[in-house]
């Protein structure tokens, strides 16, 4: 018997498996007589492995060795691209956010008001308290442009010119606020604070020519009687300081609807925008504050602070600068992200948490008629809000 040497062909091995298997080997088979050799098969009429087959194959060969399956987008735009990355919501994103600004923004005007009231206590010039909180904003977004920490903005002689009757509104209601303070428990000037709807609807109507559905003027009779219920329950009831809260409450009024009409069309950040707003009332404020107080009673009356205080009235000072403009700045930060019916809710939420916040730290009595009148005021806010919606 006469043994043959076969040898197998790798090159049409590699294209029907696609992929070379083993290398090619020697195989001995024997052949019983050399006149039984059968003779090869003709070589098929139509090629081995055509395109189609070899895609076809290699698709196959892909998916059973779970390899990715590649295909070509742009020749085919009708298929979405399917990606195995998982994108977050983005509306569970937005509230979180949300929540973070709010969280910050009562956070930080609760510290506020808590120093601020310290200072007042020990250093009882409002108008030298509120000058020194607008100059440190002032400072620090000036230090922030200047290192790039914050981009500048751009702004020309017209941006000024409509800034400033909100700027001479927000000076008026700032320093406002900062005398009602000074006279009056913290919780006694937010109750009634509470009750700003009541004079938007009234200058909305009266000035703009507004008219508002029935249901928002209904929701301004618990805010009006919660609020008088509270200042004539009110241990220490001063009329300088409730004079002051109506006045603030007025001024910001105002404040919101000049900048609402004059920002229209400008591209200028929150922060930016609060910023510039500070700058300006610092010079509005400045000369006014010298005229009513001046730098002798200033003198005078912190040196007396610091002899009862110690070092640390200067920090309860620099405190209520900080925080003042850090609460404000949020708020702007805020109107950017969320409706002005979010923000009044979450005005209104804030009002409450300083309320409790401040009696708890500065334990002032409240009779339980006066905690009625703030709690009706402020459920009043809460409805009108809903029903200006």
């Amino acid at each position: 018997m006469i043994s043959s040497i076969k040898p197998v062909s790798s090159s049409l091995t590699a294209i029907a498996g696609v992929r070379r298997s083993i290398p090619a080997k020697l195989r001995f088979s024997p052949l019983p007589i050399i006149g039984n050799f059968q003779k090869p098969n003709p070589l098929p009429q139509k090629p081995l492995l055509s395109a189609q087959n070899l895609s076809n194959f290699t698709l196959a060969a892909a998916q059973r060795s779970g390899v990715f399956r590649v295909g070509a987008y742009e020749a085919d735009r009708s298929r979405p691209i399917e990606i195995g990355i998982d994108v977050p919501d983005e509306q569970s994103g937005q509230k979180v956010k949300i929540g973070i600004y709010f969280a910050t923004w009562w956070a930080l005007n609760v510290v506020f008001n808590i120093y601020n009231k310290k200072v007042l206590n020990a250093f009882p010039y409002p108008w030298l308290t509120s000058t020194l909180s607008l100059a440190c904003g002032s400072l620090m977004m000036l230090v922030s442009w200047v290192t790039g920490v914050a981009e500048a903005p751009k702004t020309d002689l017209d941006f000024w010119k409509t800034l400033f009757p909100v700027a001479l509104a927000h000076t008026i209601g700032h320093v406002a606020a900062t005398v009602s303070m000074s006279k009056v428990a913290v919780s006694f000037t937010h109750i009634i604070k509470s009750s700003e709807p009541a004079f938007s609807v009234l200058v909305s109507s009266l000035f703009l020519g507004e008219a508002f559905p029935l249901p928002v003027y209904l929701s301004l009779l618990p805010i009006i009687g919660g609020c008088a219920l509270a200042a004539v329950t009110e241990l220490n009831f001063n009329m300088i300081g409730f004079m002051g809260a109506m006045i603030s409450n007025l001024a910001f009024v105002f404040r919101n609807i000049f900048s609402k009409k004059g920002m229209e069309g400008k591209s200028v950040s929150g922060m930016n925008y609060y910023a510039c707003l500070s700058m300006m009332s610092l010079l509005i404020v400045t000369p006014f504050a010298i005229a009513v107080e001046g730098p002798q009673m200033w003198a005078a009356g912190w040196q007396n602070a610091v002899s009862q205080i110690g070092p640390n009235f200067v920090w309860w000072v620099v405190a209520q600068s900080v925080f003042y403009h850090l609460y404000n700045q949020v708020s702007y930060m805020s109107l950017n992200q969320i409706s002005p019916l979010t923000f009044s809710v979450g005005n209104t939420m804030k009002r409450i948490s300083v309320i409790v916040a401040s009696i708890i730290i500065f334990q002032n009595p409240v009779k339980p008629v006066n905690a009625l009148g703030a709690a009706i005021a402020i459920l009043g806010t809460f409805i009108y809000s809903q029903a200006k919606q």
